[in-house]
């Protein structure tokens, strides 16, 4: 019997799962993700790049490589055209449509969702019939519309904020009533009678019960009126004047006849992209459920 001991054998490699895909499938999606990649970031670069040189460098030939890099062009934006007051008309137009729309489609969701009643069925098919036509075939209706309004009545929608705001109405609340009808039917009837039972009105069932349990579709809801109005250039080009133009209308005062301030152009957007981005990554969790509602029940 020898006395020296045996080397310690390697443990067994498992075996692969009969499940497992190929190598060659793990390598084709690791090289398809970082061309996609590549594909999205490469405008963001272009953009960020082109915003930190000086105008000679973006009037010629694009350099992928920056020879000297300046913030002049994200100063210089507020003073060529009137940036800051673009941007408290865009905030104060887009904020005031996401919670009127917010609030109408709260209402009426809820009524189509808990109750019964006559035309139910054509009022649902309306509103979702509204979104198979263009924007553009709004375009001429509502001009005609504002500006008989303000020669009859002496109120100004046309121009101002608040005929945009009413514009911004008619094409995102109808979403915002069928997105939400989807999620309060997926909220139990047996928390309204709960809460019925426990001594609320339907509007206390509505605002103690139902829409915390709705919080996610909601604001779902807020950040797809937010964004639709935020960037919205039809009706903005159109419906406002130099005192109400908004930020998506308002970046082509950086193009002259003259010349065009590229650099201050990319500066500008990225600028304009900060309070949708920034918005989009904190409310993420909430808007990616709020838009599978429904989709499994």
């Amino acid at each position: 019997m020898s006395s020296t001991a045996e080397a310690p054998r390697p443990p067994a490699r498992p075996a692969p799962s009969p499940m497992a895909p190929p190598r060659s499938f793990l390598w084709s999606r690791r090289v398809f993700l970082t061309l996609l990649a590549g594909f999205v970031l490469l405008p963001v670069y272009v953009m960020v790049s082109s915003s930190l040189k000086p105008l000679q460098d973006v009037s010629g030939t694009f350099r992928w490589v920056p020879s000297g890099l300046t913030i002049r062009p994200y100063i210089d934006i507020w003073s060529t055209v009137p940036l800051a007051r673009y941007f408290v008309n865009s905030l104060a137009v887009a904020g005031s449509a996401t919670i009127c729309s917010v609030i109408i489609a709260v209402f009426a969701a809820y009524a189509v969702s808990r109750y019964s009643f006559r035309g139910k069925r054509v009022f649902t098919v309306t509103v979702l019939s509204t979104q198979m036509f263009p924007g553009i075939l709004f375009l001429l209706p509502l001009f005609l519309i504002y500006v008989n309004i303000g020669n009859a009545t002496g109120v100004a929608l046309f121009g101002s904020r608040g005929g945009l705001i009413l514009t911004y109405l008619t094409f995102s609340l109808p979403f915002s009533i069928w997105m939400l009808i989807g999620y309060f039917d997926s909220v139990p009837r047996d928390l309204d009678e709960a809460a019925l039972v426990d001594g609320c009105g339907p509007l206390g069932a509505l605002f103690r019960v139902v829409v915390p349990a709705a919080v996610p579709g909601i604001v779902a809801v807020a950040v797809y009126a937010f964004m639709t109005a935020w960037g919205e250039v039809l009706f903005a080009s159109v419906m406002t004047n130099d005192e109400t133009r908004t930020l998506a209308v308002g970046l082509q005062g950086y193009s002259t006849l003259n010349d065009v301030y590229w650099n201050q152009i990319m500066a500008a957007s990225l600028v304009v992209s900060v309070p949708v981005v920034a918005g989009f990554l904190l409310l993420q969790r909430y808007l990616v459920t709020g838009l599978t509602a429904g989709a499994v029940k």
